[in-house]
């Protein structure tokens, strides 16, 4: 496996690489050695590079072109440390993250098959021209003519011949942990693609640190990323304290609890919750609408007022109120007043909410991914 070394990348492909290791499989999982710790549990060994990803939104770059080319140069910089353990001693198989630009090309080096696990939207058939808007203007920038030429510099020197957008955008082999009706125009999606839908950790299912409180849960969070909100979370306190909810806040590391001031004996404020254990109590979820917490929602059949910050969260939270399980409010459009009528309204969304969980556990998740990636070992 060769991961990218952020999180929300990392989690959602734990709980598949466990399996493999549980059935019995030998699996390296290749990642920056900062986060590391993430993975061991898993029972697979740690291949770890010093990452070059930025820590923090603050650092990205905000042209989409040039964070593109973070995680090229991270994937160059990387591929000697990733050579050096692999030459000899071959992977039968090789897994990847969106980020892990590195495994397609090994995979052409070794002879074996690559196989995408994507925790984010899979391109269609038509894609570039449904967004030519977008990606047209980002593909011809400087950034982006930059991007392309020393991504196709990088495959050459590999002894490949191939457009980069193509090479990145229509993988040979994936495996969506999204949700189907999540993704946008499913319906034309290639045949490479196998959806297998959320694939939840079993350790973090089993997670009992945290006790429901008496009373409906209204849960908060923001993620690992974007989570640096403080004015956000004190205007959650007023609005939500001292009402029939109770209010579980995750506010991540970067925010001091103290700066939010004296709690209503109905909110809770934490650094860190077991999520998946506040999801089975919650009625409902405020929430960036990163990829993570969206399917996670679906699979626990929870509404969400879906806030976005940023990237892929604005298309996450548009597609969470098309299929009418959540409520889209712009962070600009933020008061009192509309959120507390937003959280009424995705309450108003509970049984959308539980028709959908059916659906999509329906997939198969852990199970369907493992016999998938099985599947794939036996084209060689």
């Amino acid at each position: 496996m060769i991961g990218t070394t952020a999180p929300s990348h990392i989690y959602p492909s734990l709980a598949v690489i466990a399996e493999l290791v549980r059935r019995g499989h030998r699996v390296t999982y290749a990642v920056g050695e900062s986060l590391a710790s993430l993975v061991e549990p898993t029972g697979a060994r740690v291949v770890p590079f010093d990452s070059l990803l930025p820590q923090g939104e603050e650092s990205w770059p905000d042209d989409p072109a040039a964070a593109m080319h973070v995680f090229l140069d991270e994937a160059i910089a990387a591929f000697p440390v990733l050579t050096t353990a692999y030459d000899d001693d071959r992977p039968d198989l090789l897994l990847y993250d969106i980020g892990g630009l590195a495994a397609p090309i090994l995979g052409v080096r070794y002879g074996v098959p690559a196989v995408q696990l994507s925790p984010a939207y899979v391109a269609w058939d038509g894609y570039e021209d449904d967004l030519a808007d977008v990606l047209t203007p980002m593909r011809t920038s400087a950034t982006g003519v930059a991007y392309r030429e020393a991504y196709a510099e990088w495959l050459r020197d590999n002894g490949i011949e191939a457009d980069p957008w193509d090479w990145v955008t229509y993988p040979e082999h994936c495996l969506s942990l999204v949700p189907r009706i999540m993704q946008p125009h499913a319906d034309r999606v290639r045949e490479s693609v196998r959806f297998v839908g959320p694939c939840l950790d079993p350790a973090r299912l089993a997670d009992r640190s945290w006790s429901a409180p008496s009373g409906p849960v209204l849960y908060v969070s923001f993620g690992t990323g974007y989570n640096d909100r403080p004015d956000f979370y004190r205007l959650c306190i007023e609005t939500f304290g001292n009402t029939q909810w109770q209010v579980v806040m995750s506010i991540g590391r970067r925010v001091d609890p103290a700066v939010l001031g004296p709690l209503p004996l109905n909110v809770q404020v934490h650094e860190h919750v077991p999520q998946l254990a506040v999801l089975e109590s919650a009625r409902v979820f405020v929430t960036h609408a990163g990829m993570g917490g969206c399917t996670e929602s679906l699979w626990f059949g929870v509404p969400t007022v879906a806030i976005p910050q940023g990237v892929d969260q604005f298309a996450n939270a548009a597609m969470l109120d098309e299929i009418g399980t959540g409520v889209h409010l712009p962070f600009d459009e933020v008061t009192a007043e509309t959120l507390r009528a937003a959280v009424e309204r995705a309450l108003d969304r509970g049984p959308r909410a539980a028709e959908i969980r059916a659906d999509v556990r329906a997939h198969g998740g852990v199970d369907a991914a493992a016999d998938a990636v099985e599947s794939y070992a036996r084209l060689r």
